[in-house]
């Protein structure tokens, strides 16, 4: 398609693994009912998010793939004729667990999987405990609505991992998204932690030519085994930036609503011709990103 209606689901999450899918399904089909192609859901959204705490009894919230969660996702898909993003905690092997974006096409087939690159490892984001980093490297995959490329989060910090995406021929770059502030951080380093969320994506938007899209939680999820439950505000504000960078589509910072915007290819056709990057990259000067650092020989 050259033109078709993106759909973020910025939702909140209870302990209730149905109730989620369930209102996750409710949204989709609101959405497919009001013309969306292209739908996309937050990140590990079958479950509060775990990785509060290091608790090796919350690994019981994996699953295989294909498994029961992807297959309802894939018949959703089919059934709606729509393309869903959806993300899951996924049990590869035991002792192998990965955070993992699925791609299901319009008639319910799976051409893409993604597992996140990029693991955090930060008070209330203890990530390392629990995912093994991707293996499946940057992709885009051809969907019935065009070629969309997948990210997760902590990913969207990275401009090599968007400029990569954007490589394989990415029209959107979706990121299925779990961030928000420390109660300690809301008030202080909050709203400058927030803009640099969005700037930096701004930034991979109009240094690929791309839209970027990312769908967030929203709503405080308390952490029952901290002192006092203290846990984290997922502050949504769900955006869509077309590929000059400017905010199409923005959702609201506390509640639960799916936010729609038109993606259109005319765009990211105008805005390479505008702004060839991808034409005057010097490729041949590049070798030094493979390094870890460049100072010093060690």
């Amino acid at each position: 398609m050259s033109c078709y209606k993106l759909a973020l689901l910025q939702m909140k999450m209870s302990d209730d693994r149905e109730e989620n899918f369930a209102k996750a399904e409710s949204m989709a089909r609101e959405a497919a009912a009001a013309g969306a192609k292209v739908i996309c859901l937050p990140e590990l959204f079958l479950s509060p998010y775990f990785c509060k705490i290091e608790d090796p009894d919350r690994f019981d919230l994996a699953e295989e793939i294909p498994g029961e969660g992807s297959e309802r996702v894939s018949r959703l898909a089919k059934e709606l004729n729509v393309v869903i993003i959806s993300s899951l905690f996924e049990k590869r092997a035991r002792g192998l667990y990965h955070n993992t974006c699925l791609t299901f096409d319009s008639d319910g087939a799976m051409p893409g999987v993604y597992r996140k690159m990029h693991i955090p490892d930060d008070p209330g984001y203890y990530e390392k405990f629990y995912f093994t980093p991707g293996d499946t490297g940057y992709k885009a995959v051809d969907t019935s609505a065009g070629k969309i490329g997948t990210l997760v989060c902590w990913d969207q910090w990275y401009p090599e991992a968007a400029r990569l995406t954007a490589l394989e021929g990415a029209d959107i770059i979706c990121y299925p998204t779990a961030i928000g502030w420390l109660p300690s951080d809301a008030e202080g380093l909050g709203k400058d932690q927030h803009q640099a969320w969005q700037a930096v994506q701004r930034g991979h938007a109009v240094a690929n030519g791309v839209y970027i899209a990312a769908c967030n939680r929203v709503g405080f999820e308390a952490e029952p085994s901290l002192k006092g439950g203290e846990g984290i505000y997922f502050w949504g504000q769900s955006f869509v930036i077309d590929p000059f960078g400017r905010v199409v589509a923005v959702a609201s910072k506390d509640a639960e609503e799916i936010l729609y915007a038109e993606i259109d290819s005319e765009i990211i056709e105008q805005t390479r011709r505008w702004w060839p990057f991808l034409r005057d990259r010097r490729i041949d000067s590049y070798s030094g990103i493979v390094n870890r650092h460049n100072l010093g020989c060690f």
